[in-house]
């Protein structure tokens, strides 16, 4: 079902009830977090049950929840990132490991934020291509396609205090395709990590230190907008519930996933994502989802 719109925005998640705001807000934070696709989700799950489409616009506020348990689950991390940056530029000491790291976070996020303000126009617009599920079940097989060559020819024993500038470069290119939805961001840096031979924690962790401010800047970016289009109070009432509901279960997804990583490879997603992108293809060529 084709969202709602709102001076161009698609709102159809103003359309849903509380108890598919939970749903979906639960679903959100989970796959926000693992490399699996949010929006994937956000558009296959609705699809399913039969309920409107919420929206890219959704989907974007509501990684303000990632945002949140993200912060709450590496405080220390980010604490640390900050206080030694500062110290780093205070001592001008521009070859600290902390620096490098921070530096790279800044250099990583300057193509997914160029390439998100050129295409915004086309991701936030009702109906757009870019949410069709074809569009998900191709993005979704490349994607296992790469997760497992990473697993299959990489060596996975580098840890973040390794990372070059040219390293978070390439995994911040890699972060561009988050834009193509079924890619997924975190999966995408993911994947760019472990193909630069990062052991599979760091890879997610670094994935998630990076995240924040692209998660950061297209959750605001995607408030203002949202103020401009004068959505009306029961919207805003929608997305503070989802939030809610999103950061309680992404902040679950990072704790679960970083433990698995420390134990197992990523071949369990590899097969997820390959069968969710299989599903979708023959779910559409058979009409089970229009």
């Amino acid at each position: 079902m084709s969202a709602a719109c709102s001076n161009g925005i698609d709102i159809g998640f103003a359309s849903l009830s509380y108890l598919q705001i939970g749903v979906l807000g639960l679903v959100q934070g989970i796959t926000e977090l693992l490399p699996i696709s949010s929006t994937a989700h956000m558009r296959v799950v609705p699809a399913f049950l039969g309920w409107t489409d919420p929206g890219s616009a959704f989907s974007a506020v509501m990684q303000m929840a990632a945002l949140a348990a993200v912060l709450s689950y590496f405080y220390k991390d980010v604490r640390d990132l900050l206080q030694g940056t500062v110290q780093a530029v205070q001592e001008r000491n521009y070859r600290s490991p902390t620096f490098r790291l921070a530096v790279g976070i800044v250099l990583a996020t300057i193509p997914i934020g160029v390439v998100g303000l050129l295409i915004s126009g086309h991701l936030n617009a009702c109906n757009t291509q870019f949410r069709g599920l074809q569009v998900i079940a191709v993005a979704s097989l490349v994607m296992a396609g790469l997760l497992a060559w990473s697993e299959l020819v990489c060596s996975h024993v580098r840890r973040v205090e390794d990372m070059k500038l040219r390293d978070a470069l390439i995994v911040g290119l890699a972060q561009v395709g988050a834009l193509v939805p079924g890619v997924s961001r975190s999966g995408s840096t993911l994947t760019g990590a472990l193909f630069l031979n990062f052991r599979r924690e760091d890879a997610a962790r670094f994935s998630f230190l990076l995240g924040l401010p692209a998660i950061a800047l297209a959750g605001l970016k995607e408030v203002w907008v949202l103020i401009h289009a004068q959505i009306p109070l029961e919207a805003w009432q929608h997305l503070g519930f989802g939030l809610l509901v999103g950061s309680v279960s992404a902040f679950a997804a990072i704790w679960g996933l970083m433990r698995f990583l420390e134990r197992f490879s990523t071949w369990l997603f590899v097969a997820y994502r390959a069968g969710l992108g299989i599903f979708l293809l023959l779910a559409l060529s058979l009409g089970w989802l229009a």
